[in-house]
């Protein structure tokens, strides 16, 4: 894939730049002046233009005076009264009594915008030469905008811009919005306008090209409690329920438009588009606006329409003879609109038609479907999918009617979706890509169902998105992207992504993400921000995107190994600590946008983190008799208000402008449902006006849940001994020890060792009752005065205090290897405390493949990981590959462990991949592995399953897909200490490598699994 030129953010100060086109808005006086000292850009357009367009030039004019504080004009030539085509419904629902807009100032600079065919501007501008529409005449949301001379009468000099459609010309007039400082989500995210005193057109061409996808938008999946309860609050209710009418949607359709999209599948569950406010399907239409309608809604018709008017059972083969009718007023209510009509039928309240895939059903409900619109269109239209667009949605359990042979008319466009989670379940192969329907993908943002609903708050990794949605494009599935979006908000910040990549693909490559979010950063909240504001958006994608919130309970995270658990704290507070500085530096009108996109998020996922981890850490110490363990009680309770108080921040921001919106349930989860309200784990508590029996004093070390002196089930009875982990000269040098007090008496205490060369960070202190003096001390081996060699130090903590009535002083074993690596070995990872782990896109060298396969290459994605990067194959469109044509990435490994130390001398080497899926069924994913010259083991590791069902070992709390990572183990034989080659190869375009981890007896159960290891 080639990538055009990204945008610089050094020149944003003085050249605008909306996310994704090219610039044609400066603030440099440079090129036609627009608008300067209160002057009034001059906006023309002709009454016979579209209202959509006419309503956006209303629009820009509005857009300017929120910039610089005085509104542009809106001259409509000709009659300049009312447009020639119906805006009716505009009118009704803005309060607008009509387009032309005297903004009465002195005139500034002039705009000219009109469609191709609707504009008799445009069209005797073309007949003059005076603009070249050659490129785009013809084409879909294609648009030219370019300076010209005397365009029309009094008019000396004007920015033209020539739409090739409707569409085309609203992105042409809302690019010059977003650049002069007016973000999309100005209403729906409060982002402020970025304020100038003057505007300029730059002396230049812009020839914007058709969309990458010709259908792009996103599905409202209106579950309660959140948009619901707001929508309650702020509209009025319908007959049938609340109030999602047109007073709702005027806001969505132009985010929507500014956003570059195009399309809408409406709130579905509770709401009713063309019966709950009759207004509405005509406002989308004047707005310009395509209407679909979700999976489980065929033919325009909502699913609470059968569920208030219909009779009988949803079910065709029982009830056709109502089913056909109610199908029938669907069609026919749509026919004056532009709508994508959604084919075929599943079950009622999103579930499977029938408990078997039973294809002849589904054939026999299509083509009934076929015959309505044939009775309605005409058999030519229908059979255009540019007439009158369909499309078959392989959701669930649909896909597997596909699986088992169904097929539909190739003028039905295939829409493949995900699993719900963002791994796409297939994609066009073989003769589907030449289906004129063409195909496209339902992706998700927002999910109700297994292993866990996930709606709370933005959890979507942005480099994911790129990988996926970059794969289907190549693959030939672009013609509709369609995404949940849940609530809506708050998804800002992704479902502006998603829509960028539906724009124009071909601008953003692997490396994209970081450089796009600080395009994103610059518009939402000025470039000054913008560099840190993408730098922790980029890691909070990252963190977030490890699991899902509702995934995380406190035992997901190790605190005993890997420090991972304080690890992945310090992370959230770390980033929790940047939102609040960028936020204190903003001005007053900037921060309600960033607390709603960023601060919120960043610092709500900190507090439900800090949340889990505290509960874990409460849970541990209590059962080692700690009195910290009330204290982190009273740590988790403060957080847990502190939760509730950003719920309320949120939903009282600018005087409740978001009530409800931030309602959404989200500790507390038994099973894959929402709680119904938030429920802390459980917490316990010490009593900590009794002493333990083991005295005052405790001792704990890391990889071990064991306390001395004492008893408990992880060491052995009576004994008063505890062993660290290895230390070793290539892996950890340190190891902490935990001292805390267990009793109701202050203490002293001492730890010595018998060796000069371990140090400790701190060697005497002392400890009171109250609960909040614990001390982790570091232990730490200075290897250069150590011995060569295996070796174990005896540690003695020593107490003011006894020990109880049966206890004695506790002693802890430090065991170390003081050995090292031979001097001609470079390039290449060491073990330590027995495994290797292993980052893929760190390998030793690439050996090229004995045959290879033309322009193959391995491409990492930075961030696409829980833990680094991700590396897979480019181009993805590349054919199967083997050890002859594929080539090979070496890992050059170095080992210490004796034979006898690695049980059956066996090594697992496990490979962590993301969790894409098998696109194409007759190409599964898969690698190659090879340790040394041992043979070569080619791995198959996704077992896809029958009837639409995901594949083994995706479902489940501890499942692929709550994971987000595949993982697959191979078996090698060990041969003992030394250098030894670890070869992998990936043999399908579309699997995408995280890390491999190397066990040779000491990977410890974690999330993450053992951070890389040391590498020369």
């Amino acid at each position: 894939m080639k990538a055009t030129q990204l945008f610089g953010l050094a020149t944003l100060a003085t050249t605008a730049t909306a996310i994704g086109q090219k610039s044609t808005i400066n603030f440099a006086r440079s090129g036609l002046c627009l608008t300067e000292d209160g002057s009034s850009v001059q906006i023309y357009a002709e009454q016979s233009d579209w209202p959509a367009v006419l309503r956006t030039a209303d629009d820009l004019a509005l857009d300017f005076g929120r910039v610089t504080g005085t509104n542009g004009s809106v001259i409509l030539l000709k009659d300049g009264g009312v447009p020639t085509l119906n805006a009716s419904m505009i009118f009704n629902v803005t309060g607008r009594n009509g387009f032309a807009v005297n903004a009465a100032s002195m005139k500034g600079g002039a705009i000219i915008a009109g469609t191709i065919g609707n504009s008799s501007i445009i069209n005797s501008l073309i007949s003059a030469g005076k603009i070249d529409v050659s490129a785009i005449e013809g084409t879909w949301e294609a648009y030219v905008s370019t300076v010209v001379d005397n365009p029309i009468e009094g008019v000396s000099r004007a920015v033209v811009i020539a739409g090739s459609n409707r569409r085309g010309t609203i992105y042409g007039l809302y690019s010059i919005s977003e650049q002069i400082g007016i973000s999309p989500w100005y209403w729906y995210a409060d982002s402020p306008p970025q304020k100038h005193s003057g505007i300029w057109a730059q002396t230049t061409t812009v020839v914007q090209k058709s969309p990458s996808v010709r259908y792009r938008g996103f599905f409202i999946n209106d579950e309660a409690p959140a948009l619901t309860g707001y929508v309650n609050a702020k509209f009025p209710p319908s007959p049938w329920g609340p109030g999602f009418n047109a007073d709702f949607y005027k806001s969505i359709f132009e985010l929507i438009l500014r956003l570059r999209a195009n399309y809408l599948w409406p709130a579905q569950w509770n709401s009713m588009f063309n019966v709950d406010d009759p207004r509405t399907q005509a406002l989308a239409d004047e707005y310009g606006i395509v209407m679909g309608s979700s999976h489980t809604e065929p033919l325009a018709r909502s699913t609470k329409e059968w569920n208030v008017f219909g009779k009988g059972p949803w079910q065709w083969n029982t009830n056709n003879e109502s089913i056909y009718p109610f199908f029938v007023e669907g069609a026919e209510r749509a026919k004056p609109y532009e709508t994508v009509l959604t084919m075929g039928m599943r079950g009622s309240g999103d579930t499977a038609l029938t408990a078997s895939d039973e294809t002849g059903l589904l054939e026999n409900v299509v083509a009934n479907q076929t015959q309505i619109l044939e009775d309605i269109w005409g058999t030519e239209a229908v059979s255009n999918p540019d007439a009158v667009p369909q499309l078959w949605c392989l959701y669930k359990e649909v896909q597997g009617y596909y699986e088992k042979g169904m097929r539909v008319p190739d003028w039905i466009t295939l829409l493949w979706t995900d699993d719900n989670w963002g791994n796409i379940r297939r994609l066009p192969v073989g003769n589907e890509t030449q289906r004129s329907g063409g195909a496209g993908v339902y992706y998700h943002f927002d999910y109700v169902g297994d292993p866990r609903d996930y709606k709370w708050i933005n959890t979507v990794q942005l480099q994911k998105t790129w990988e996926q949605m970059h794969l289907a494009y190549e693959r030939d599935a672009h013609r509709i992207w369609v995404v949940n979006v849940g609530d809506l908000k708050p998804l800002e910040l992704p479902i502006s992504h998603f829509l960028d990549l539906a724009y124009d693909i071909d601008l953003w490559d692997e490396k994209s993400t970081p450089v796009w979010l600080q395009h994103w950063a610059s518009r939402e909240f000025g470039p000054t921000v913008a560099a840190q504001t993408a730098e922790l958006m980029n890691n909070y994608s990252i963190a977030a995107g490890r699991r899902k919130y509702e995934l995380v309970d406190p035992t997901i995270y190790s605190l005993i190994d890997y420090s991972e658990a304080d690890r992945i704290l310090a992370e959230w507070q770390q980033m929790a600590d940047v939102a609040q500085g960028i936020l204190d530096s903003l001005p007053t009108e900037t921060q309600p946008a960033f607390f709603e996109m960023v601060y919120h998020p960043v610092t709500a996922g900190w507090v439900f983190y800090d949340i889990m981890i505290s509960v874990a850490k409460n849970t541990l110490y209590a059962s080692q008799g700690r009195n910290s363990a009330n204290a982190m009680a009273q740590h988790v309770l403060k957080q847990f208000e502190r939760d509730h108080e950003l719920t309320v921040q949120y939903n009282t921001l600018l005087n409740g402008k978001w009530e409800h919106m931030m309602d959404q349930t989200h500790i507390g989860y038994t099973y894959w449902q929402q709680p119904m309200r938030q429920a802390l784990p459980g917490l316990q508590y010490v009593q900590m006006q009794e002493r333990d029996l083991a005295g005052d004093l405790g001792v704990s070390v890391e990889t071990s849940n064991a306390t001395v002196p004492g008893d408990d089930m992880y060491h052995a009875l009576s004994s008063n001994a505890l062993t660290l982990p290895l230390f070793d000269p290539y892996g950890a040098i340190s190891r902490w020890i935990d001292l805390f007090s267990m009793g109701t008496n202050a203490v002293e205490w001492n730890i010595t060792s018998n060796a000069s060369f371990v140090h400790f960070t701190q060697s005497s202190g002392s400890l009171t009752p109250n609960g909040t003096t614990d001390i982790r001390i570091w232990a730490t081996v200075d290897f250069a005065s150590a011995p060569a060699g295996n070796g174990m130090v005896m540690l003695n903590i020593s107490s003011s205090r006894d020990y109880g009535t049966q206890f004695s002083m506790p002693q802890l074993m430090l065991p170390y290897n003081n050995t090292a690596l031979p001097s001609d070995y470079t390039n290449g990872y060491i073990e330590s405390d027995g495994h290797i782990s292993i980052e893929a896109e760190h390998y030793s060298s690439i050996t090229s493949a004995s045959s290879p396969s033309a322009n193959i290459s391995y491409t990492i994605i930075p961030g696409l990981s829980r833990t680094l990067s991700g590396l897979t194959l480019f181009p993805v469109t590349a054919l199967s590959l083997d050890l002859t044509t594929a080539p090979a990435l070496t890992y050059k490994l170095y080992t210490f462990s004796p034979m006898a130390s690695v049980p059956g001398h066996v090594l697992n080497i496990t490979l962590v991949a993301t969790t894409s899926l098998n696109t194409d069924p007759s190409r599964p994913l898969r690698y190659a592995i090879q340790l040394d010259a041992q043979p070569v083991q080619t791995v198959k590791y996704i077992i896809d399953q029958p009837a639409g069902n995901l594949p083994v070992g995706w479902a489940g709390l501890r499942g692929a897909v709550a994971n987000n990572a595949w993982y697959s183990g191979s078996n090698v034989t060990y041969t003992g200490p030394g250098k030894h080659v670890l070869k992998l190869w990936l043999l399908e375009p579309g699997m995408v490598v995280n890390s491999l981890w190397v066990n040779l007896g000491g990977v410890r159960p974690s999330y993450l699994g053992p951070p890389e290891s040391p590498r020369v």
